[in-house]
């Protein structure tokens, strides 16, 4: 597997949303940019405990998962945070593994921000060019 990371941005949706009710200062909104690695494995954004703190995000329950090693373990799973990458971006739940190294930017975001992985070029790519093709059904 060709290893390599994009910047993506993290947002606090509770915190948006209280902004555009006017409960909060926009200015407030934890928002945080972070390195990570694409990776098909897995199933949806990985953060560890220091980025989750630092976006505020609540635990709404437990997971299970497991490492590349087939070994599971339980997960704390977060609230929706939102995930951008340029001009695409997706809501969804991040797993919580509290001492990870990286940020995993997994299958779903990718998929559902309709981006490929070009191992090549190490980079992130429109699987449809520029501009997000999202499937209706």
């Amino acid at each position: 597997m060709v290893s390599f990371y994009e910047d993506i941005t993290l947002v606090n949706i509770s915190d948006r949303s209280l902004a555009d009710r006017g409960y909060l200062d926009k200015d407030k909104i934890r928002t945080l940019t972070v390195q990570a690695m694409p990776d098909n494995g897995a199933w949806t954004l990985v953060i560890n405990e220091e980025v989750r703190e630092k976006l505020g995000l609540s635990i709404k329950g437990e997971t299970m998962s497991s490492f590349a090693d087939g070994e599971p373990f339980s997960s704390p799973i977060t609230e929706a945070v939102k995930i951008q990458w340029k001009d695409r971006y997706i809501e969804l739940p991040a797993i919580v593994v509290t001492n990870a190294k990286d940020v995993l930017l997994g299958a779903l975001p990718l998929e559902a921000m309709d981006l490929i992985v070009d191992p090549v070029h190490k980079k992130l790519a429109g699987a449809h060019g520029d501009q997000p093709m999202h499937v209706l059904y």
